[in-house]
């Protein structure tokens, strides 16, 4: 149990690949898990610039340090905090633009990346499991010794264009990530 008494248990399940009904929805977070009966909501955190670490950077093919576009939110099940999502766009291509903006994309982030001509055309993950961050510890109400889950998807372009790249840290101990057969396919 952590210091600020959150010792109820709560687990979000993360289905892949995403239904299209929760892929268009305003948040694919809120969805799910409010189909799973969860109270979900979202807090958006942080909206800026700040220097691209280094697998940020990569991912957007720029050198570490460079300025991005950050749109941090902590997303929260049954009123504890499960998820810290930050997406990070390159400022050449975003800032300025309603990707800047404070508060939440409607209809959805999605849409409005698609909408400055950017279509999708692959994406890589890359998961880590390792202990938190000072701030994600605080942020997640982590008990001492939980360990996070961070997966960082870095999103192309059908040009080959780094466009988004979204890194999400959950608290270890409350997701389970199912993964279904993709339509058509018929073995692992």
């Amino acid at each position: 149990m952590s210091e600020s008494g959150r010792s109820q248990a709560v687990v979000v399940r993360r289905v892949l690949p995403t239904d299209p009904s929760v892929r268009g929805s305003g948040s694919l977070f809120v969805t799910e898990a409010e189909r799973q009966g969860l109270r979900a909501d979202r807090r958006m955190l942080y909206i800026g610039l700040e220097p691209a670490g280094a697998a940020v950077a990569a991912a957007l093919r720029i050198a570490p340090g460079v300025p991005v576009l950050a749109r941090r939110k902590l997303l929260i099940a049954n009123e504890i905090p499960v998820r810290i999502a930050t997406s990070y766009f390159r400022a050449d291509l975003f800032g300025g633009t309603r990707i800047a903006d404070p508060g939440f994309i409607t209809p959805t982030l999605q849409a409005e990346i698609e909408g400055r001509g950017h279509r999708f055309g692959h994406a890589a993950e890359t998961l880590t499991a390792r202990a938190p961050t000072d701030s994600e510890l605080v942020t997640l109400d982590l008990a001492p010794g939980e360990w996070v889950v961070e997966v960082l998807r870095a999103a192309y372009s059908d040009r080959d264009e780094p466009v988004h790249v979204l890194e999400t840290v959950c608290a270890g101990s409350r997701h389970v990530f199912e993964i279904t057969q993709a339509a058509g396919a018929d073995e692992f």
